[in-house]
């Protein structure tokens, strides 16, 4: 296929993703709870009433249309080349909208401040990340609401301390100080109305831990600064965000570049350890133990009867069957166990410094924990649930052991398949093999070896 067919191609579902958009009547916002809804659509109403009344007393100049145009272009380049990964993971996302946003409230009349975010949040949900359609179009409006009074809040600085020109000397620097003002006064308002939502749907969240951790204020204090620094570029002239551009997608894939490096280490599907990953971190943790003399277990678990769930209702269902499963599993686990998905609907777990008592008393905990799980096949009130069981096999190394990470999984699978035998739905412990009885087990297999006159050995 040429890169042009390519090109139709991508033109052609982006016209299919804006028509089915326009069906009205199949918006996920009318599924919200009333008082979500309403406060959901209060707020881009309130943002096009906004721009009604600002276009109404702005005086429209080709100068200012010109400057809107250069920083909506790099608002929306910048958001075109955000890597999906950026809204694929929890938490705060920083795609660096706001940079562009900023200058924007700073240099020209409040209106273009409330109008920039269209454009860039349409490039996001059509070309980036279609996500749920409303939220998308929510999060613009809390933008355009933001931004549009941190415009007003500048020009309402005497000239003096800030004003339309930048100045030199203390004025330079109190230019700057009322910039970073103006942009924590946008951001603030705009994740207060997100931040209202997200505490109609989960009233347990302290919005404090989201916005005073470390990594939020790590990502504040780059945005400020960032924003600061466009802003005086394009004050001086527009033609240096040719400097400023490059700069910030540069810092946006210095930021992303950890979400890669932990992406790289988990299964998609189930956000536990991969195969690889967690193999290395389990082999440490066995030399650990071995070095300190620590006791140290092993699980695995298997969904019983997975098939069945996958033909009965699908792979989507199988899905969040697993992903219910791997929650369960991180969640009744202690932080410093090691959980992975070991393929399939295999599950293992490293238990540091546990006995084999331990393993137990923890493995018939999570079984009963996954045993009491209600899945439900989508997202509406009423689906039905699929439930399931597991089957844990356990194997432990003592003290005074020292095992590699084979020895203690085929113990485990040994075990596994012991509580399959016997029922499905329980946790068996590898018996240890005594040299008795393996020097039995060796001698009989040899009875079964015949030799040919050549010295080969002929397996039956």
């Amino acid at each position: 296929m040429s890169q042009a067919e390519r090109w139709i191609m991508q033109a052609t579902s982006l016209t299919r993703r804006f028509r089915r958009s326009m069906v009205v009547r199949d918006w996920p916002w009318w599924a919200l709870p009333l008082r979500m809804r309403l406060y959901v659509g209060a707020v881009p109403v309130a943002a096009a009433v906004n721009i009604g009344v600002a276009s109404f007393y702005t005086d429209w100049r080709a100068a200012d249309l010109a400057k809107f145009a250069v920083l909506m272009a790099c608002g929306v380049i910048s958001m075109a080349s955000t890597p999906k990964i950026a809204y694929s993971t929890p938490g705060v996302t920083r795609d660096f909208t706001t940079v562009w946003v900023l200058p924007t409230a700073v240099l020209l009349p409040p209106v273009y401040a409330a109008l920039v975010a269209i454009p860039i949040f349409a490039t996001l949900h059509l070309w980036v990340h279609r996500g749920v359609l409303h939220r998308t179009v929510f999060s613009g409006a809390s933008i355009s609401l933001g931004y549009a009074l941190a415009s007003l809040v500048f020009r309402s600085i005497p000239p003096s301390v800030a004003g339309g020109a930048i100045g030199s000397g203390t004025h330079a620097l109190t230019w700057v100080t009322v910039i970073a003002l103006c942009y924590v006064i946008g951001s603030r308002v705009q994740r207060f109305l997100i931040f209202q939502a997200v505490k109609m749907v989960n009233p347990s969240v302290r919005i404090w831990r989201m916005e005073l951790n470390r990594e939020a204020l790590q990502g504040l204090f780059v945005e400020v600064d960032l924003g600061a620094l466009i802003t005086l570029a394009v004050a001086i002239s527009p033609a240096l965000v040719v400097v400023a551009l490059p700069t910030v997608l540069l810092m946006r894939a210095f930021l992303v570049n950890p979400l890669l490096v932990a992406q790289s280490r988990v299964d998609a599907k189930t956000g536990l350890l991969n195969v690889s990953t967690w193999e290395r971190e389990a082999e440490l943790e066995i030399s650990r133990a071995v070095r300190t003399r620590s006791s140290l277990a092993l699980a695995i678990l298997d969904i019983d009867h997975f098939k069945a769930v996958n033909d009965t209702y699908g792979h989507l269902v199988g899905d969040r069957v697993l992903k219910a499963v791997s929650d369960g599993i991180q969640g009744q686990s202690r932080d410093y166990d090691k959980a992975g998905r070991f393929g399939g609907e295999e599950f293992v777990l490293l238990l540091a410094q546990a006995s084999e008592d331990d393993a137990c008393r923890i493995a018939e905990r999570l079984r009963a924990h996954i045993g009491d799980l209600a899945v439900p096949i989508d997202d509406r009130p009423e689906a039905p649930c699929v439930r399931v069981t597991v089957s844990i096999g356990v194997s432990a190394m003592g003290r005074d052991e020292s095992k590699e990470l084979t020895d203690l999984l085929a113990a485990a699978d040994s075990a596994l398949y012991l509580a399959k035998q016997d029922g499905r739905n329980c946790v068996r412990v590898a018996m240890p093999v005594l040299p008795e009885q393996l020097a039995a087990e060796i001698a009989d297999q040899m009875e079964t070896v015949q030799v040919d006159p050549a010295g080969t050995s002929l397996c039956p």
